[in-house]
């Protein structure tokens, strides 16, 4: 994205914990990992995303002058912190899940690996761009499957929490699968294809429907959608049949009509006859209006004639599971594993790595969790992505992210394809990694801790 996000916006403890690192010369290598410790109800799955926006953040982390001057004026930190804070950027190693991937409870999708001012300071942000994003790739990724094919297109900005979070979610859904969305920027920013209509206001402010119809069609002569449940779906439908004769000797076509409310798969199916009736059954039909999984799954098994859906608020807030238990915890410091072992709230200490098993028909079969010493069968899934607060690679095209995306689904077993209620998939923690949480429980209990 263009411009650049505040270092300041960040939780007040980053930067008191960071003072005391710095006065109590606390800068050894530390081992962050960023998971999710349980699935929200209804889910069987989840999908990474944000990682590229989480690098672009550690990439060009500094504090500007006016960041460092707000910081001494407000009598918080110690004036020799804040000169400190001048030369401050990120010089770590990430290893992350691709984004796309599919991934199960415990499983870290990323690790920092850095200095611990630095890999304690980045915690909020990386925390917020990584959950956001995989919240609403993962709803997305619900909706594709159950719509088997159709296209979706995304009209979720304008009730998005936010305008980095509209433009984020036209990218994490486009990611996971939907066609496009109508968010012009996130065509701009991420060359995801854009769409859009009209809106009700539109019809309304014109005498009749005619009219209005008539005078978007001739603005806008090679995107003609027309919506057409202000007043009367189905007379709206006719208004189309009548006025696309007159449209066509003027060198006008007519591709599509949207439906906004009511019972969509009747009227669906009302204007598809009306249409085809009037030779007009090259024309799409667009359907609209507060669709989750749940109202799709149905629209889809009853046949209606939609050839496209566009949903809204239920993936840009993912309205039924709006947030994760998710955490970004350290495993390691200068060389020594840790562990929080909070009810609750338990962690696996170490530095980690994730093996995906396949079974006979190249569906996912279970994950194994184990220590990176570990080697274990199967796909390793974090792969190396920064050195030294660098890129290894070029950023990934959206494209290719979406790709990879649409693979990891197609490897889902059918029931968590069809949004069935099913056993989880097995995540197997190793000996290895249980061998070290124990000796780590040891030493602790040596310690009276």
């Amino acid at each position: 994205m263009r411009g650049r996000t505040s270092v300041l916006l960040t939780d007040l403890y980053q930067l008191t914990m960071l003072q005391t690192y710095f006065e109590r010369g606390m800068t050894e290598t530390a081992v962050f990992e960023f998971f999710v410790r349980t699935l929200p109800p209804r889910r069987g799955f989840l999908m990474a995303a944000g990682l590229e926006q989480a690098l672009d953040y550690l990439e060009t982390f500094r504090f500007e002058p006016w960041e460092l001057d707000w910081l001494a004026a407000s009598g918080r930190f110690s004036a020799a912190f804040v000169d400190r804070l001048a030369s401050l950027r990120f010089t770590g190693d990430v290893e992350a899940m691709p984004e796309g991937t599919i991934f199960f409870p415990h499983e870290p999708i990323l690790r920092v690996v850095a200095p611990l001012p630095q890999a304690q300071l980045v915690e909020t942000r990386l925390i917020n761009l990584l959950h956001f994003q995989t919240v609403v790739a993962s709803k997305a990724a619900r909706l594709v499957l159950a719509v088997r094919g159709v296209p979706l297109i995304d009209f979720g900005l304008r009730r998005a929490h936010g305008a980095e979070a509209g433009l984020l979610a036209a990218r994490a859904g486009y990611l996971a699968g939907l066609a496009g969305t109508a968010t012009v920027l996130a065509g701009v920013e991420f060359d995801i294809p854009i769409y859009g209509t009209m809106a009700h206001s539109f019809i309304q402010a014109h005498v009749d429907e005619r009219t209005a119809f008539a005078a978007f069609a001739r603005s806008h002569p090679d995107h003609v959608t027309l919506l057409i449940d202000t007043y009367d779906t189905e007379e709206g439908a006719r208004t189309v049949v009548a006025l696309a004769p007159r449209l066509a000797e003027q060198g006008v076509t007519i591709t599509g009509v949207r439906l906004d409310s009511g019972d969509l798969a009747d009227h669906a199916r009302k204007v598809r006859r009306i249409l085809d009736a009037g030779t007009l059954a090259h024309v799409k039909i667009i359907a609209s209006g507060n669709l989750d999984e749940a109202k799709l799954q149905h629209i889809v098994a009853s046949g209606a004639p939609i050839d496209t859906f566009a949903v809204g608020t239920h993936v840009t807030t993912s309205a039924d599971a709006p947030s994760l238990d998710c955490a970004y915890k350290l495993q390691e410091y200068a060389g020594r594993p840790c562990r929080k072992r909070s009810e609750g709230k338990a962690t696996w200490p170490g530095r980690k790595q994730v093996y995906r098993e396949y079974g006979a028909d190249g569906r996912i079969a279970r994950d194994v969790l184990t220590v990176i010493e570990d080697r274990q069968g199967g796909q390793p899934l974090l792969e190396r992505v920064m050195e030294g607060g660098k890129r290894v690679e070029p950023a990934r095209s959206l494209r290719r992210i979406r790709e990879y995306a649409a693979e990891q689904l197609a490897c889902l077993p059918e029931p968590l394809q069809r949004l069935e209620p099913a056993p989880p998939i097995e995540v197997i923690v190793s000996p290895a990694l249980k061998n070290l949480a124990a000796a780590v429980d040891a030493t602790m209990a040596r310690r009276g801790e």
